[in-house]
Parts: structure tokens; sequence; C-alpha cells
């Protein structure tokens, strides 16, 4: 079978002029943007809160968000901020509030749909006023910026719909809006394809396909008719970032389904677990860089790239960082998609599934090196010194339900076959969906630092002829595939590689395998591609004081950075919001919240002149709410922070 590379078409960018886009950077105080910028670089040019002073932030005031959402609606959420006015979506109304007080101004009701994440703010033209638009799922709305009244120029009486889900709202480029599919995870499907419409009349300027049909670039790498009815690589992460010098915009795309099994559709698979750079004004394609071949693991990418500038051998690179689940960063010219600290395509192992198509390389970047582990031996797994002896039992015992056997290649270790009565041959795959996930990175263009977040685990199992009345997880029970992951409901089940122990007040407490810690934030200086500094992300209070300092899980969540030297994140499950030494990793300020922030942080300038701190701190959905001495609590917030008035 012919080996197929993908295309980085790298002189044929070169070659072309981009118009810019005509939309300047955010004003100091600002944040008007998911990420704050285009760039999505998550940087607040606002120093009035230091390294010296942060000790002495104070709540300056709440919004209180039930019982308009909380948990799995919020969880995510990131507010706008423009010229003193704040901009959140909660659920079933989006709120303006006067930033600096918290004081409503407006509030637009929506009706029979959600409206999570955030909304996307439009300046205007001059003769277009301000705007907000928001999605529910199948269509895009238009309200007012100054009443929250529907826009009724924009497409049909204020709406434009969709013939498949879009879950979230578009990005704004210039006068563009661009939105991106998310699809269901199965193997066939309607086509998913990115849009981008006009922001004053909402009229279709272009799609681009994401699975290539015939004639287009990529479609040579789906063999055997593999793009067939094949759904779209989805777009599941709500934000897109672009050089609007250039006129690029950047997406990130997932894996294609069923997402550990590939049989149906040999190839490289393009677009999937890409980041696929297109014209924001014509959807044309520029470049792209696959980050896996053909994806066995669900590691599709999440977060888009962050932009920042890096100087190495005395020029200047406009580049992006790209990090994801493999807990990989790449760091690309932004131009072309070239390595600017190489990439190596490395020999990884095959397992042994029925029609299964193995990539015999995979991308693994020369630098930075791996933000997560990647290999695993017996001597990684938790001791009693790390834990308590319960959970390493509960480990030893997950261990020996697979045979006490098993094998790990390092990166992109494969699942094989295991047929019933087959002797347990399971494999360890790390990090499972840990690495880097929603969160994604922030950068501050004035050192060229990338900051991410990045958890620790484990996956562990095999491959099995697909059990009509099996379990194989959410998204996949109306899969027809032939095989899939091990059943979450049979013996040896495919699982994370984390066991359970009951702690001193009879809860449950479920914690990886490996060895912690299992949370880290880290900083890597793009210039050199050197990890400056990795700090523990996280506790596990469950361990008792003396041994809680783990790192914790922080899929949930990112980073933000500020022009006063700090780091602000909260992501954790132990549910402290936390300030970092930009410079040094060191952590200079924490609270307590009743509730995770699992979102990214912001900052802006209120109209009183000071600098505040604000996130959502709602949660994840994914767990029993959190407890209070008496019962569920339903503290669901909005929360700032500001240092003392004078």
């Amino acid at each position: 079978m012919t080996r197929l590379r993908p295309l980085l078409a790298g002189a044929a960018a070169l070659s072309l002029a981009f118009p810019a886009l005509a939309q300047q950077e955010p004003a100091d105080g600002d944040w008007p943007h998911y990420a704050r910028n285009h760039a999505g670089q998550r940087y607040a040019p606002l120093a009035d809160i230091t390294r010296d002073n942060v000790d002495q932030l104070e709540r300056a005031w709440e919004f209180r968000l039930r019982p308009q959402g909380g948990g799995f609606i919020l969880a995510g959420t990131v507010p706008s901020v423009v010229d003193g006015i704040m901009y959140l979506p909660l659920g079933d109304s989006v709120v303006a509030l006067e930033a600096h007080t918290g004081r409503e101004i407006w509030r637009h009701a929506i009706q029979n749909t959600t409206v999570r994440r955030r909304v996307t703010y439009w300046a205007g033209d001059g003769e277009t006023g301000a705007r907000l638009y928001y999605n529910g799922g199948n269509e895009i709305v238009a309200i007012s910026a100054e009443t929250g009244e529907i826009v009724e120029t924009f497409g049909d009486n204020g709406r434009v719909g969709f013939e498949v889900r879009y879950s979230y709202p578009p990005s704004i480029f210039g006068d563009v809006l661009v939105i991106g599919a998310s699809t269901p995870e199965l193997p066939t499907g309607p086509l998913g394809n990115s849009k981008g419409y006009d922001a004053r009349t909402g009229e279709l300027l272009w799609d681009f396909n994401t699975v290539p049909q015939p004639g287009e670039i990529g479609h040579e790498t789906w063999l055997d008719e593999g793009w067939r009815d094949r759904p779209g690589n989805n777009m599941w992460v709500w934000y897109m970032t672009g050089d609007v010098e250039r006129g690029l915009i950047y997406m990130t795309l997932g894996s294609p389904a069923p997402n550990y099994y590939g049989g149906d559709r040999p190839g490289d698979n393009l677009f999937g677990n890409s980041i696929l750079a297109l014209d924001a004004r014509t959807g044309e394609y520029r470049w792209h860089f696959q980050t896996i071949h053909h994806d066995l693991w669900d590691w599709d990418l999440p977060a888009p790239p962050v932009l920042v500038d890096v100087e190495k051998d005395g020029e200047t690179i406009p580049a992006l960082a790209q990090t994801g689940k493999p807990g990989l960063m790449y760091i690309l010219d932004r131009r072309t998609g070239e390595p600017v600290h190489g990439v190596n395509e490395m020999l990884v192992a095959r397992a042994d599934v029925p029609g299964e198509w193995y990539s015999p390389t995979q991308p693994i970047p020369v630098a930075p090196e791996p933000l997560s582990r990647m290999w695993w031996t017996p001597d990684d797994v938790v001791t009693e010194a790390d834990t308590n002896a319960e959970h390493v039992a509960a480990c030893h015992a997950l261990l020996d339900s697979y045979g006490g056997s098993f094998f790990n290649a390092g990166p992109f270790t494969p699942f094989f076959l295991h047929e019933e009565g087959d002797p347990p041959r399971a494999s360890i795959n790390l990090p499972h969906n840990g690495g880097s996930n929603w969160g994604g990175s922030a950068a501050d263009p004035t050192t060229g630092y990338v900051f991410v977040n990045t958890s620790e685990s484990g996956s562990i199992g095999w491959i099995e002829e697909r059990d009509p009345e099996g379990d194989y997880g959410r998204g996949t029970a109306a899969s027809s595939q032939e095989y899939d992951r091990g059943s979450l409901s049979g013996p040896g089940a495919y699982s994370s590689f984390s066991a359970s122990f009951t702690d001193e007040d009879g809860q449950q407490v479920n914690l990886p395998c490996i060895r912690p810690p299992w949370g880290r934030l880290v900083a890597v200086d793009a210039n050199t591609g050197e990890i400056a500094w990795a700090s523990k992300l996280g506790t596990t209070p469950e361990l008792g004081e003396d041994k809680q300092d783990t790192g914790s899980n922080n899929t949930f969540g990112g980073p933000m950075v500020t022009a006063g030297g700090l780091v602000f994140i909260g992501a954790t499950s132990d549910g402290i919001f936390r300030a970092f030494d930009s410079a040094t990793g060191e952590v200079v300020w924490e609270e307590k919240l009743d509730y995770a922030a699992n979102t990214v942080p912001m900052s802006y300038r209120g109209a009183d002149g000071r600098q505040y701190i604000a996130v959502v701190a709602a949660g994840s959905g994914f767990g029993p709410p959190q407890m209070g001495p008496d019962g569920p609590l339903n503290n669901e917030s909005l929360i700032t922070w500001a240092l003392p008035e004078d």
C-alpha cells in the first residue's frame, strides 16, 4: 500500500498575498473575545496587580449564576468586556452588566435553546452598530450590544439556521463570522463543514469540507473510499484564532469517527487531528499540519493554537504553538505550517486488529520535549508513600485483572485484539485524555513564554469485536462498527488507568495509578523550545495534608497571563484559584472557591479605573454537585477581584 504523507504547502503559502483584516488589537482594558485577542494569547496588558501586591486582592463583586445555569452549561464560560460593559451568557439568557459593579443593564431571554461558553462581540463598522452573536445549536442569532434586542436585518429576522449542529457561537475576524461544526462522533452522517458568514447580513460567504471530497486537497489520504458519507472532522472547541495581518484563521479539528477503530477509514484521514489554516474572507485552503496520522486514541485537537512571535538565529518568526491530548507542543511558522524547532516522523508500534490501518510513523517535536509522560514501566505504579495502602491495592488489583503483563512502546502505543477466551493482553498508553485539553494555552508576547496546564493519566485495555449490547461509552452507542475498545461492562474493560478507594468520610475517591504529579502548569520558552519551568498544579485533599501536594486533573480550564507578571488559573478539581509568578512558576496567591473555576480567567479595566480579575466558578457538570454542610451548594457565580480602593 502506498504511503501518503500530508502536504505542508509551505512554498505555495509564501507566494500568496493575504489582505489584512480590518480589526485592531483590543484596547488595553478590554477583553472582547474568548481569549482576548485574535491571536488567542489571553494576555492582559494591565500591570496594576503585580507579584508584589497580588496578596492584597479582595473580592469586588459577584454575580450569582443559578437558576439560569451552572454545571456543564456554564463550565468553560468567559464573558466579553468592552468599554466597561460585560456581556455574559447564562444558558437561558444573555445579560449585560456594569463591569465594575455587576449591576445588570439589560437581559435578553432565550427560548427553547441553551447558550453556552460565550457570546461573540462585533464592534460594527460605522454604519452598523455593535452586535453580539450567540448560538444555541442550530442557528446564529444577532442582538444589539446596546439594548439586547434582536437585530432583524441579520439573516432571517435576526437568525441564520444550520442543517447540522454547530454547538457554539462563531468567531469574528474583521466582518466575517466563522464557525465549525460539532458533528456527532459516528462513522456515517451528514457533512459538517466549517463556514464563514457576513457579520452584517448573515449571508453565507464560504464553506470548507473538513473531510476532503473528490478533487479537493487531502482527498487522497482517504483510501478505499473511506471518505464516503463520513461526517466532517468536527471542531468541538468554541473559538478559533487568527493572524489578522495575513488574513489567516486557524481551526483545530477532531479525529474522524469511530474513535478507537479505523479499519473502515484507511489512510492518514485529513483533515482529522490537524491545524488548518484558511483565508478568513474566502475559506480557501492555505496550509495544514496533521498532529496524528489515522487517530486510534481519541486524541483529537481541542483548543486552537496561540500565536506568538519568536526570536531564533537573529530572525523574528511569526509562530504559533499548538498543544493537545498527547501532551506534545508543536511550534510552527504560522505563515506556512513549517516547524520552527523541528518535528521528526518517528516509527511507532503497530497492533493486530483485523482490517486496521496503522500509520508507521507519527510526528514528534524535536523541541519542546513532551509535556506529559508517554512511557510506562512497572516502576511508575503508585506506592503507599504517594497515596495510601488502599489505593495502591486497588491499582494492583486493576493490573492483576488484566493478567499483570502489559505492552507499552512509548508514544502512540496501540491496543491489540482480544477475543473471547484469550488470555488478557492489554496495553497501557499515556497520557490517555490527559495532556492539554479544553484549557489550551496562554502566551506573553513580551517574553515569548507559552503557558499550558497538563494532566497526567493513562488508559489500559484492548480492542474487541463489538458486542451490540456492550457499553462502549458516551457517543458510541449507535455505532455499527466492527471493532471497538473493550466494553466498559466487560471483564478487563478498557478504562482509565486509575482506581478508587474510600476516604475517611466514606466517599469514593478515584485517582491515577501512576505516580504523581498528576497535574502541572508549564512555561515553554517558544524562542528556544525549552521548558522554562514546570510547577505542580492542584492538590488531592483526600490524601491528607502530608500527601496532598500531588498536582491534580485540570482538563476543563486554562491559564491567563498579565503584564503584571502573573499567570492566573483555576481548572483544578480542588477548587482553588491560583496566581503563579510568570517568570518562576512560584504560587504567589490562592483562594478556595465553592465551585471549581473550570474555564479561562480574564482581566479588564472597569469604568472606575481599577484592574479586575474575573472567572466563572461553576464546576464541570461531570461529577456530583459541590456539597456544603447543609447539602448541595448553590454558589455558582461569576467572581471578580481587585486591589483595595485607595
